[in-house]
């Protein structure tokens, strides 16, 4: 994919900045809202995971998710996790869908009260639990990142790292033989001017995308 294309699809984005939990209670029925920063499917899985081994003998973990930038999510996924088809999963995911946070994985877990909530119950209450989780959630900006990789001297490391320090960048690995091979990610607004600083140096500079 073309780099210029590539950084058209990474605006910013808002997502979760820290985990959100509450209770939601109707008709005796308990429904604890987790939302929680998720920024691909293994991540969402594990903090289902996490949701099950924390209310163990809860009867319902219904979720969804929605990775990526919230108007054109990556992926999405949704389950009822034994709920009425429908009632559970989809009405979670809706709330997800409207909020305009990305990279986010919600968990509604249910403690059965003993009285039936019907189908139409159900999707009011989940969608209500989610709502209150996403209210409730505080975001920050997602800044997306440029990956590159800058050849040259040994004696460009040490200039490099400070110059991404100072700009919110960073050395992801470095490869030494006759020169050196330095892989760092910085925000994309950043690259012109880390090419430009590389050049100076009198170094290489290649993107990866």
């Amino acid at each position: 994919m073309p780099a210029e294309s590539s950084k058209n699809n990474r605006p910013k984005f808002q997502v979760p900045a820290k985990t959100v939990e509450l209770e939601y209670e109707v008709k005796k029925s308990r429904f604890i809202a987790r939302a929680v920063r998720a920024q691909n499917r293994e991540q969402a899985l594990a903090i289902l995971e996490q949701a099950r081994k924390d209310y163990p003998d809860a009867r319902h973990h219904c979720w969804a998710y929605l990775i990526g930038n919230p108007r054109s999510p990556a992926t999405v996924a949704m389950s009822d996790d034994g709920e009425p088809s429908g009632t559970a999963g989809k009405p979670i995911l809706n709330v997800l869908q409207h909020k305009d946070v990305g990279d986010v994985m919600l968990v509604v877990i249910r403690y059965f009260g003993g009285i039936k909530l019907g189908a139409g119950g159900l999707v009011r209450a989940y969608s209500h639990a989610a709502q209150l989780a996403m209210t409730d959630l505080t975001t920050e900006t997602l800044i997306p990142l440029s990956q590159c990789l800058i050849k040259g001297g040994f004696e460009i490391e040490q200039p490099l790292r400070h110059w991404l320090d100072q700009r919110g960048g960073g050395v992801s690995s470095v490869e030494y033989g006759q020169n050196i091979c330095c892989q760092v990610e910085l925000p994309d607004l950043e690259q012109e001017a880390l090419q430009q600083f590389v050049q100076g140096l009198g170094a290489e500079f290649l993107t990866l995308e």
